[in-house]
């Protein structure tokens, strides 16, 4: 079923989920054993991100350097096909420009067609290591709202698409307002829905929404969370996303001090009360970026849903 179509039919706001595509080695058992601890509470679909394939360089005995490619994970449509033989759940690929030519992703599209899929995320996707700003391929598309008509163009009737929103603005925009009008270009390309980067103060939601209500974005806004799981991630999440974690939060993690497990007892309590909060103001649903680790994501299920 499309995402819109849940959305619209629900009467009360859902869970859903979002899963890394797990490194090679790992079997197809052992992937949708880590699914099934989702799946007591019903997520509505589930979101597998897709990573841009790397390179590495290897000198040759004669001095000269080749490039290989990189590819440590197990793909996006082995992924969703091993999902959807095992759960009657939809699922949603991550999409990205990043990387891949036009031609590429409209394998990929045909893909995902041919499995009866029929939710897409479109995003740009980051810039990979050593690139200071995004480099798109040269027969690709540069920006989210580009592939989101790419995709309409190919299948106007098939897909539903969502796209992603930054409720503290891309660490690339300029402003929140400018980040606003390009994400108003997605849903005029055709996107049918918008999922939140990882916030961690309620009120910042609120305000993305309202700012986007007033720019003309009528679509949903579903809000994305993640719990914090370790007090590195106090330093790391604000400089890998550009985000705020808010002085409360950061003040009861630094009293805990080397307590690991005290830590990550805090981050899913606060996590759990933002997704009460939410749930409270009206959301259509909450979207759990889980990494594939259930204990903490499943925890606040349990109180939230």
């Amino acid at each position: 079923m499309k995402i819109s179509e849940i959305l619209k039919e629900s009467k009360k706001p859902f869970p859903s989920i979002e899963i890394v595509p797990p490194l090679k080695g790992m079997s197809k058992d052992e992937l949708t054993d880590s699914v099934r601890k989702f799946m007591e509470f019903s997520p509505k679909y589930i979101n597998v991100t897709c990573h841009r394939d790397e390179y590495t360089f290897r000198q040759e005995p004669d001095g000269t350097f080749s490039r290989h490619l990189v590819r440590n994970r197990v793909s996006e449509v082995a992924v969703c096909s091993a999902i959807m033989s095992e759960f009657d759940i939809d699922v949603v690929p991550h999409v990205i420009c990043g990387g891949a030519s036009a031609e590429e992703i409209e394998s990929d599209l045909h893909d995902y067609r041919f499995l009866g899929i029929e939710n897409i995320m479109a995003l740009r996707g980051d810039s990979v290591t050593g690139e200071k700003r995004f480099t798109p391929h040269p027969d690709g598309y540069s920006h989210a709202d580009q592939l989101v008509s790419a995709i309409r163009a190919f299948d106007s009737d098939n897909f539903c698409i969502g796209v992603g929103g930054y409720p503290e603005k891309h660490f690339e925009a300029a402003n929140i307002e400018t980040d606003i009008e390009n994400l108003k270009r997605k849903v005029d390309a055709g996107a049918d829905y918008i999922i939140t980067q990882m916030f961690f103060d309620n009120a910042v939601y609120y305000r993305f929404v309202e700012l986007c209500r007033a720019a003309g974005i009528n679509v949903p806004i579903i809000p994305g969370l993640k719990p914090l799981s370790s007090a590195r991630q106090v330093e790391l999440l604000p400089q890998s996303f550009s985000l705020d974690i808010p002085k409360e939060l950061t003040e009861e993690i630094a009293h805990a001090g080397d307590d690991k497990e005290a830590v990550y007892e805090i981050g899913t309590e606060w996590c759990a009360r933002q997704c009460t909060d939410l749930i409270k103001n009206g959301v259509p649903a909450v979207h759990f970026y889980t990494m594939g680790k259930p204990r903490n994501i499943t925890s606040i299920m349990k109180k939230c849903f």
